[in-house]
């Protein structure tokens, strides 16, 4: 599978690096391809934004929240195509959500480009468990919503391939709920005793 991701950061080259282990081809599409320096990604898989928007059948959004309206806007509508969107829409300081409960970044990124398929999904713990998901013989859990039955199939087997116990948590509007877990993933991890090598499961 052809995949674009839509920012180079922690998140997007860790799961880019990961994807491309499992067989598929990646490219990454950043603001300045010239200039940027890709945290040590090679420099033949990036490309901009617009390059990865065309060239993948499933797109990663993996920008900080403030940047992502301007990502969105120079990928184009991404009209039919799969949209992953890993965002969380932290306050600078990390001390919260700059929105919530009434909407969410998953609901919003649907309102910048309502002809693509939204699926929220590794939004709700550290990237540095992406490689690392097996808990002692536990898989963690990994949650992702969406509204487009196929497109979630598709993350899911995305997920599974990774080694998580994928999670269909429901509609996009569930994205509220699945930002807040990375409020209280981050806020755990780094402020309240807990270790960011932690992750959340659904026990049945």
């Amino acid at each position: 599978m052809r995949l674009g991701i839509v920012g180079a950061g922690h998140v997007g080259g860790t799961l880019g690096r990961l994807f491309e282990s499992q067989g598929h081809d990646v490219r990454f599409g950043v603001r300045d391809p010239g200039r940027e320096s890709g945290g040590g990604l090679p420099h033949d898989r990036m490309g901009t934004v617009a390059d990865v928007a065309s060239f993948g059948d499933v797109i990663i959004l993996a920008t900080p929240w403030d940047a992502t309206p301007d990502a969105l806007r120079a990928a184009g509508p991404l009209t039919g195509k799969t949209v992953i969107d890993c965002t969380n829409p932290l306050l600078p300081d990390l001390s919260g959500l700059s929105i919530g409960t009434t909407t969410s970044a998953g609901e919003e990124v649907a309102r910048l480009i309502p002809a693509a398929r939204i699926v929220k999904c590794f939004n709700t713990l550290g990237y540095s468990n992406f490689a690392h998901p097996d808990f002692n013989g536990t898989k963690a859990s990994m949650f992702y919503c969406g509204d487009d039955a196929g497109a979630k199939q598709i993350v899911a087997e995305l997920g599974n391939q990774l080694g998580f116990d994928m999670i269909d948590a429901g509609p996009l509007s569930q994205s509220r709920w699945l930002e807040a877990m990375a409020m209280l993933w981050i806020s755990m991890a780094y402020k309240y005793g807990g270790s960011p090598r932690s992750a959340f499961k659904l026990l049945r």
